[in-house]
């Protein structure tokens, strides 16, 4: 299991979570639930105090990569496997990224 923090303009949202490569869920954060101002991640993604599951990576989170000859490149220079979607989120997802999303690693303990 792979967990990530994703955040919002810098604020954390909630948690990405990877059970195995078929069961993926998603669940924001109370406080950032709570907070009437801060909107969802996604119209995919309503705000919501369930958590959402998903038998593929959520397809806002798969938008967020690297298609063709880029993701190639990446997954060959960072050696991340070209089927592991959630790896190659993980790895690129944690700043600079084209909308107000980033996405970062829960390191293990």
């Amino acid at each position: 299991m792979r967990k990530a923090e994703v955040f919002r303009d810098g604020i954390f949202a909630g948690f990405l979570t990877e059970e195995n490569r078929k069961s993926y869920i998603f669940r924001y954060d109370a406080p950032y639930f709570a907070d009437k101002d801060m909107p969802a991640i996604s119209l995919t993604l309503p705000k919501t105090q369930q958590e959402y599951r998903c038998e593929v990576l959520f397809p806002f989170f798969y938008n967020m990569l690297s298609e063709g000859v880029n993701r190639e490149l990446q997954c060959k220079q960072l050696k991340i496997d070209e089927v592991d979607n959630f790896g190659l989120l993980l790895t690129t997802a944690r700043c600079d990224t084209i909308g107000a999303i980033t996405v970062k690693p829960v390191e293990s303990i």
